[in-house]
């Protein structure tokens, strides 16, 4: 399949803004000042652990999308 050079960039510029996106998320989640990540004596809830979950599928998801489009915009250069 080939994909045109918009797709392809398109598909690589969403594979960093998901890296981003969750770094910033992931960073803000460790540093959580609500109680929602961490009980009172600094245990990880399920909240942390859902959320932690969600990030590094994005991470996944947002690496192989990325790979694509950096394959993309490589094979279009040729």
């Amino acid at each position: 399949m080939k994909l045109s050079p918009r797709v392809s960039w398109f598909l690589l510029a969403f594979g960093v803004w998901s890296w981003v996106i969750w770094v910033t998320f992931a960073k803000n989640l460790f540093k959580d000042a609500s109680g929602l990540a961490f009980d009172d004596a600094g245990n990880p809830t399920a909240y942390l652990w859902v959320h932690l979950a969600l990030a590094v599928t994005s991470f996944i998801l947002g690496t192989a999308v990325g790979v694509i489009g950096f394959r993309g915009v490589r094979a279009g250069r040729k």
